[in-house]
């Protein structure tokens, strides 16, 4: 049995309170990104589920602005915690592994590099979906190496709550059952703790597989638009991210963790795992899934990594200047890279926005509000009492929903996920002020004239979805909007 250490409070606390500090002196530098606008929208209209995904991040959103207040700041306080919560995860699973201080230090750095550091910025579902992948690795690793197969009911109930922030924890069973059926241990998979673990993860999550079945599975439905709209993106990009995830420095390490757990006899309890990575990627190249998908267990490899690494480190000082100095470099193009650290006046003269559309995803929401209430603000005032507005995306209706109502800009619809189910608008409204990134093909077939009115513009040349978009007044409408709402409709 491996011998463990004592976690090493002092350097992981350091580490995860770094990486906080980071997220909190940046918390509120640029704008909301265009998901948590959505999210901020969505989440006032409570559900067991949503069209994209469950309902965990739009109801955790919608309380921190309800108990925090309407900003950007309360948006992003969950952020904070789920990185330190990495940070310690990531620890306690190199200490699993046989990892002393310097193992658990190294791997809680992990949280300081790209992907974990954008994902606790921005309030979205990929930072709590860590969280849950690595308490779900962490338990997993507990019952097989510790032999205290009750791990597995608390693997399973991490696995059921997780599935109401995404089903993608799914992905990471099925990988590692797949692993264990090809090298082992193979006897696991008989366990009557493992399937009565399955079941606490199926009773736990049974709300959100009832919504998926009684809304026809929405979440199949916006998989494929997915790969239809962004699968060849992905697939090209898959192998490619793997390795700017955790930073181009981190790389050995992470590759030591699989290596370490095929070969290392302590380990061969949990070496599935290894297996599991290779396996998920496969699939994600089948099925054009995100290439972020697969971050929890590479995360969670590059843990186990920093066990070797450890190893290799101990008796030679050069060696381990070497790794503080490639710790400090990674870290600290992660940190620029990632958060928004740079004045938005300069930003669009770096490659930032490029490498993370994030960043740009947050600049400009207000400049585009203000650009389009001019045009609302110049109908005649007998137009403006039977006028809506309508957006091709859900960050343009995101941010008139925050930033336009207080300035009593009329109600906003979109036909983009889950915002579709808000509408249609009611038959009054004859008059749409339209926003589109593309030619309007629907406003073009379904209004008498629509007059582009202007053209979005952040200010700052940076390039996002709205630099391309159009404002349109659209007037006589040919068809009721009962009529019309079933065109609008579309995933992305």
């Amino acid at each position: 049995m491996i011998e463990r250490s004592p976690l090493a409070w002092k350097s992981v606390g350091a580490i995860a309170g770094g990486a906080v500090l980071a997220l909190l002196l940046t918390i509120s530098r640029y704008d909301y990104h265009r998901d948590e606008l959505y999210f901020r929208m969505v989440g006032a209209h409570p559900r067991w589920g949503y069209v994209d995904q469950p309902p965990f991040t739009p109801l955790l959103v919608h309380l921190c602005t309800q108990v925090f207040g309407d900003t950007v700041w309360a948006v992003r306080i969950p952020g904070l915690l789920y990185v330190a919560a990495a940070a310690i995860l990531l620890a306690y699973i190199a200490r699993e592994a046989g990892g002393r201080a310097l193992a658990q230090s190294l791997a809680a750095a992990g949280v300081l590099t790209t992907f974990p550091l954008t994902a606790g910025h921005i309030t979205i579902t990929a930072a709590p979906d860590l969280v849950m992948w690595l308490l779900v690795i962490l338990c997993l690793m507990g019952a097989l190496l510790r032999d205290r197969p009750r791990y597995f009911l608390l693997a399973g109930l991490f696995a059921g709550l997780a599935l109401y922030n995404k089903h993608l924890v799914i992905l990471l069973l099925l990988t590692w059952a797949a692993g264990l059926l090809a090298v082992g241990p193979r006897p696991v998979l008989l366990s009557k703790w493992l399937w009565a673990g399955a079941a606490i993860a199926v009773v736990v999550g049974l709300p959100n597989l009832l919504y998926q079945i009684a809304n026809d599975f929405p979440q199949i439905h916006m998989a494929n638009a997915l790969a239809e709209n962004k699968g060849a993106d992905a697939r090209i990009t898959l192998l490619p991210l793997q390795l700017a995830w955790l930073g181009p420095f981190f790389v050995p390490v992470w590759i030591a963790g699989i290596v370490t757990l095929l070969r290392r006899v302590e380990l061969r309890p949990v070496r599935a795992f290894a297996i599991a990575y290779p396996l998920m990627l496969v699939l994600l190249l089948v099925i054009a899934g995100q290439p972020y998908y697969s971050f929890g267990l590479l995360a969670a490899l590059f843990a186990i990594g920093a066990v070797p690494a450890e190893r290799w480190l101990r008796d030679s000082g050069a060696r381990r200047v070497l790794l503080a100095a490639a710790v400090v470099v990674n870290c600290g193009v992660a940190v620029v890279s990632s958060l928004p650290v740079l004045p938005i006046e300069v930003l669009a003269k770096t490659p930032v926005p490029g490498i993370n559309i994030g960043i740009a995803d947050e600049i400009g929401w207000p400049r585009y509000v203000a650009q389009i209430k001019a045009v609302y603000d110049a109908l005649p005032p007998e137009e403006q009492a039977h006028t809506i507005l309508f957006t091709g995306n859900y960050g343009e209706a995101g941010a008139l929903d925050r930033y336009g109502k207080p300035q009593g800009l009329p109600d906003v619809y979109s036909g983009q996920n889950e915002l579709w189910y808000l509408g249609p608008p009611p038959e009054s409204a004859t008059v749409v002020v339209w926003v589109t990134e593309g030619d309007g093909p629907l406003h073009q077939t379904f209004f008498g004239s629509c007059e582009s009115k202007a053209a979005l513009d952040n200010g700052y040349g940076i390039d996002n979805e709205e630099q391309t978009a159009h404002v349109y007044v659209c007037r006589d409408r040919k068809v009721t909007w009962d009529e019309l709402w079933p065109k609008a409709q579309h995933f992305d």
